[in-house]
């Protein structure tokens, strides 16, 4: 019944949220997903590449139990200071405050203790509530961007001519940030990866938090999908179809127990296409050939196994980018939505120029150049 009543709460606070909310983010937002994060972030670094004499620093945030921290008093002022009503934030400080948490191991239980910080994980306002107060986390230079999808932080910074102080500056500034919302940066799980595709560069001075270095490195998950800095997505494949490849076994056995087809194409599509077509639109672009066979192998063997034809990824593939393009494109207030420009004749987009492959390949210019081939422009 309370999780009912939250459903409610959260339409009413959703309803009454101004246009001007952080664009960047984008978890626990309508017509948002993992998926225009991943793209937003890559195509500001490639798009940046384009350039002479530039190069990326990518620095991925881990927030120590950071539902956990928010100080609920902090958090209402805040929501007060967007236009949520006094009422309502009073019942949000009562909803969050005196919390009794107990311990049970079988027949034995804890001693009550009253919680009066964090917001209750598992309910249903509490992404939308941490998601609220981070919202004056934004990037102060505009060579800057933080990507965020709930508590998953990245920060890209555009650099040129070597010189990354805006960025270092702007780290700094979310470190502060940090530290007067009581959040904890866990500098171990911290990762940096930086994008040079320079034939001269220097090397790049390690960055610090806290008195500890940042690992630098060259392959990280950021949610869900491996960044290389390199930019392709071999890392990327190999997972998936290594994962998916351990899934056959049990395609096999259902095989073996003698499933009908359906039942298996059914197991398929929802245990192993699921996972070669995660985020697909975002990474697949920049697959190389070798890559795409690989992917498509595991779809030939599960075609025998299920004694059916299932549908190739290179064929799902463009009605991905299709969907989330024109999803983004109905969407005014999608920091992506102003890539999509139509010519004067209004049948078609605006193409966007590459010097290189890498960005050709990436989300948006294939998305567009899928776009113009309809016959109806969304």
């Amino acid at each position: 019944m309370m999780k009912c009543f939250e459903r409610l709460v959260k339409a009413h606070i959703t309803s009454s949220l101004p246009s001007t909310l952080d664009p960047y983010q984008f978890g626990y937002r309508p017509n948002r997903s993992t998926d225009d994060a991943i793209a937003t972030a890559l195509h500001l670094s490639l798009a940046h590449l384009e350039t002479k004499n530039s190069y990326v620093r990518m620095l991925f945030i881990d927030f120590r139990s950071a539902f956990n921290t928010v100080i609920p008093q902090h958090l209402v002022n805040k929501l007060g200071e967007i236009g949520i009503s006094t009422p309502l934030c009073t019942w949000l400080l009562d909803f969050l405050t005196d919390r009794p948490q107990t311990v049970r191991v079988g027949k034995n239980s804890s001693e009550t203790t009253i919680m009066n910080t964090g917001v209750p994980q598992g309910c249903v306002l509490s992404p939308l509530l941490f998601t609220l107060m981070t919202r004056d986390c934004s990037a102060k230079h505009n060579s800057n961007h933080i990507i965020k999808f709930a508590d998953d932080t990245t920060v890209v910074g555009l650099i040129s001519h070597d010189d990354d102080s805006a960025y270092r500056e702007e780290v700094q500034q979310l470190i502060n940030w940090c530290d007067i919302n009581n959040l904890q940066l866990n500098v171990n799980k911290t990762k940096e990866i930086t994008v040079d595709f320079r034939k001269k560069h220097t090397t790049h001075t390690p960055l610090t938090i806290n008195g500890s270095a940042v690992e630098s490195v060259k392959s990280t998950k950021f949610l869900g999908v491996h960044i290389t800095d390199d930019q392709t997505g071999s890392t990327n494949t190999i997972s998936l179809v290594k994962k998916a490849q351990q899934r056959l076994h049990f395609l096999r056995r259902m095989r073996r127990a003698d499933l009908p087809p359906s039942a298996l194409t059914t197991f398929y599509r929802g245990a192993i296409e699921s996972i070669l077509t995660s985020s697909l639109s975002v990474w697949y672009g920049s697959c190389s050939a070798a890559d795409q066979k690989a992917l498509q192998r595991v779809v030939r063997t599960a075609e025998k196994i299920t004694r059916s034809p299932q549908p190739a990824i290179q064929d799902l593939y463009p009605s991905r980018c299709r969907k989330r393009a024109s999803n983004i494109i109905k969407d005014t207030t999608h920091p992506a939505h102003k890539l999509f420009t139509l010519l004067p004749s209004g049948k078609r987009y605006r193409s966007m120029r590459s010097k290189t492959t890498r960005f050709k390949n990436s989300f948006f210019p294939q998305a567009i150049r899928l776009l113009n081939t309809l016959k109806k422009i969304p």
